[in-house]
């Protein structure tokens, strides 16, 4: 019987990490959870974010409705929003990380996955790592190079290496190079 697979998605993490690698977020999410999932049966994909507030940022608001709008569509994707409180000025994140770490471990208790992959870098969920991995189940960490804790990577059973080459084939859109694109009006001999 093939193992069952979970994911458990640091949203804001994933988001910003594929702004300052690749510059874009038009990811499939059904393509990227079947490769890291691979020949093992999915289970669940669960996603973790703050919900914009529409009264301070109505563009980005806006533009987070309408990516919500497409991770809806994902088949086994769960959407998990949390909020944001102001404190000295800044906006900070609350309750996504305790929410995703509340899950990963409840899942393993439950028994929903025989393998949980963590789309982070973030050293908040190496206890709820540990916890799981305490309980009989394997962790996996999918994470960008410049954005992974040395504790978290260490903790791990396995990872996947989220860089250019994992991503290839995984996009909504393709995007082509300036340099590749044909000059109108020029023949190629000239």
């Amino acid at each position: 019987m093939k193992e069952k697979v979970a994911i458990f998605i640091d949203g804001s993490n994933l988001y910003h990490a594929l702004e300052s690698n690749f510059k874009r977020h038009d990811l499939n999410f059904t393509e990227f959870a079947n490769k890291l999932t691979g020949t093992r049966r999915l289970s669940r994909i669960y996603y973790y974010n703050i919900l914009q507030d529409p009264s301070q940022w109505p563009e980005t608001h806006n533009e987070q409705q309408d990516f919500l709008d497409g991770l809806y569509k994902t088949p086994f994707l769960e959407i998990h929003l949390g909020t944001t409180k102001i404190t000295q000025g800044l906006h900070i994140e609350k309750g996504v990380d305790i929410m995703l770490a509340t899950d990963l471990v409840n899942s393993a208790w439950i028994n929903l996955y025989d393998v949980a992959i963590v789309v982070s870098g973030d050293a908040d969920f190496i206890y709820a790592v540990h916890a799981v991995k305490n309980r009989g189940k394997h962790v996996e960490i999918a994470y960008f190079d410049k954005s992974i804790s040395k504790d978290l990577w260490n903790m791990a059973d396995d990872r996947h290496l989220l860089d250019r080459t994992f991503f290839k084939g995984l996009w909504v859109s393709k995007r082509y190079s300036k340099r590749k694109r044909p000059i109108r009006g020029k023949n190629k001999d000239n």
